[in-house]
């Protein structure tokens, strides 16, 4: 009688740890079947929170790629014929008869060529939320590019507006009332460089908020 109860017992044990290793087997496929409908830029919690920061961060410096040379070539390509009477007399309008308007085509022309170059940068902080060097890399270069490209902005969006406007006490007169293509192409450029310097201004204020919750982490 005491045999039989003893397999009873061994039994029982027996069949509750196949249960337990059943049921930790299927819980640990249920989590990494889990694990593999979260999308990779959400897995991780607040890792997966800076990943999405900086696909963001990607995304508009290839958005700002395109008004920095637009910009650049449309002022690069500025430039306009009036004849008056006869073909010997001819007036003309060209960006590089203005020195702003050179210095804008200049720092577009860079503002362009950086957003290229800073692309796999934003990209090493996708895959790594722990690139801290390159972030505060990209933080710096960026302020520098907004301040670069705003006093080239500024500088062009004055002499656009004497253009248009002209001024009385200088005796200036609006060159825009004749040479209507200069001034059309020249101020698409400026409006096309000051939307450049609003992104890069989301750039770094996102830039800014994601150093400081790393930090805080």
């Amino acid at each position: 009688m005491s045999e039989n109860i003893a397999i009873h017992v061994n039994y029982g044990k027996a069949a509750s740890s196949s249960y337990d290793t059943t049921f930790a087997g299927s819980g640990a496929q249920h989590r990494k079947a889990s694990s593999r409908d979260v999308p990779f830029l959400l897995r991780s919690g607040g890792d997966g929170l800076r990943r999405c920061m900086g696909l963001i961060d990607f995304v508009l410096r290839v958005a700002a790629f395109g008004p920095t040379l637009a910009a650049a070539i449309s002022i690069g390509t500025s430039d306009e014929r009036l004849s008056v009477f006869t073909n010997f007399f001819q007036f003309r309008a060209r960006f590089d008869d203005f020195p702003a308007f050179t210095f804008f085509m200049v720092a577009n022309a860079i503002a362009a060529g950086y957003m290229v170059l800073s692309l796999p940068f934003s990209a090493a902080t996708i895959m790594s939320s722990k690139a801290t060097g390159v972030k505060l890399l990209l933080l710096v270069c960026d302020t520098i590019m907004a301040m670069l490209l705003t006093a080239a902005a500024a500088a062009a969006t004055a002499m656009v507006y004497v253009a248009h406007e002209g001024n009385l006490r200088a005796n200036w007169v609006p060159i825009c009332l004749q040479f209507h293509g200069f001034c059309q192409r020249t101020s698409g450029a400026v409006i096309a460089s000051f939307l450049a310097v609003f992104v890069l201004m989301i750039l770094i204020v996102m830039a800014a908020c994601t150093m400081r919750r790393h930090h805080r982490g």
